[in-house]
């Protein structure tokens, strides 16, 4: 079980949050130019990545209270809680140690990668 530090309630268990995603996506400048693709690289697209991963939670059974917390996605490890805006902490590495041996960082699947 998966325990997650509150910063406004401390420390509960995971049945009683959910998980809104990725955080840090910055709306954008300037909605009515955006093209097609645009509006769907912003709404649906999403990093995904095995290893340091930036999430919104929601207390949803507790206080209701929205919060950041970044945590190793391949190991469910959760190396910081901090509040809706404040800036994310900087962490050393986004190379994590898997349990099954499997690369660290991708699934080597590349079809998702935004094309320059």
């Amino acid at each position: 079980m998966l325990l997650i530090n509150c910063p406004y309630c401390g420390e509960r268990e995971q049945e009683e949050f959910s998980c809104g995603g990725e955080a840090h996506i910055e709306r954008p400048k300037n909605p009515p130019d955006l093209n097609d693709d645009q509006w769907a690289d912003y709404l649906f697209l999403r990093q995904n990545i095995k290893g340091l991963q930036y999430e919104r939670w929601n207390h949803s059974f507790g206080c209701r209270q929205w919060f950041n917390v970044a945590r190793n996605t391949a190991t469910d490890d959760i190396l910081a809680v901090y509040k809706m805006g404040e800036k994310p902490p900087v962490l050393e590495s986004n190379d994590p140690i898997t349990p099954c041996g499997e690369p660290a960082i991708g699934s080597g699947n590349f079809s998702t990668l935004k094309k320059s």
